[in-house]
C-alpha cells in the first residue's frame, strides 16, 4: 500500500514535469432513485465522485465515457452534460477540473474491487458514506442547489 502511494506520488510528479497543465473529470451519475454513484480508491481514502485524467488526444467527454467504465462498469446511454469547471489549486496551480452531469445509463455488471477501485455504490445524497470528501460534499450541494457553485474544487 505504501509503495503504491509512493508510486502515485511519483508518478504524478513526473507527469507535472512532462506537462504542467492538467486537465482531469468527474462525473455525477444519478439512478433511478435519485441516488449517486461514489468510487472509493485503494490508494487514497474517502470516498469521491468518479473520474480521472484527461489522456493525450483524448476529448474531456472520452475521458469521462472510459474512466465511468473502468471505475465502475458504468455505460452512458447520452452524452455527459458540462456542469463547471473547477481551478484545483489543491493539486497543483495549473490543474482544472470539469465536473459533468450524465443522463440514463447501464452497467455491465457490479464492479469487482481491483488494484485502483476498492468500492462503489450509489447513495441516497442525505445519507452518503462516512469519509464522502469535502469537495465531492460541495459539488452535491451544488447540483442540488443548496450551493451556488464555486469555481475552485
Amino acid at each position: 500500500m505504501r509503495f503504491q502511494k509512493l508510486l502515485i506520488t511519483a508518478m504524478h510528479g513526473a507527469h507535472l514535469l512532462a506537462r504542467p497543465m492538467t486537465l482531469g473529470v468527474r462525473a455525477a451519475v444519478f439512478d433511478a432513485d435519485e441516488r449517486i454513484f461514489l468510487v472509493r480508491h485503494t490508494y487514497v481514502s474517502g470516498w469521491y465522485l468518479p473520474g480521472g485524467g484527461v489522456d493525450p488526444g483524448e476529448t474531456a467527454a472520452e475521458a469521462i465515457c472510459r474512466e465511468l467504465l473502468e471505475e465502475g462498469n458504468v455505460e452512458l446511454d447520452e452524452p455527459p452534460t458540462l456542469v463547471s469547471v473547477y481551478f484545483n489549486r489543491a493539486a497543483s496551480n495549473r490543474d482544472h477540473v470539469l465536473l459533468y452531469r450524465s443522463g440514463g445509463f447501464r452497467r455491465s455488471a457490479l464492479k469487482m474491487p481491483d488494484r485502483e477501485i476498492a468500492e462503489t455504490g450509489f447513495f441516497d445524497l442525505d445519507d452518503l458514506p462516512e469519509g464522502t470528501t469535502e469537495a465531492t460534499r460541495r459539488r452535491l450541494d451544488e447540483l442540488a442547489g443548496r450551493q451556488p457553485i464555486d469555481p475552485y474544487w
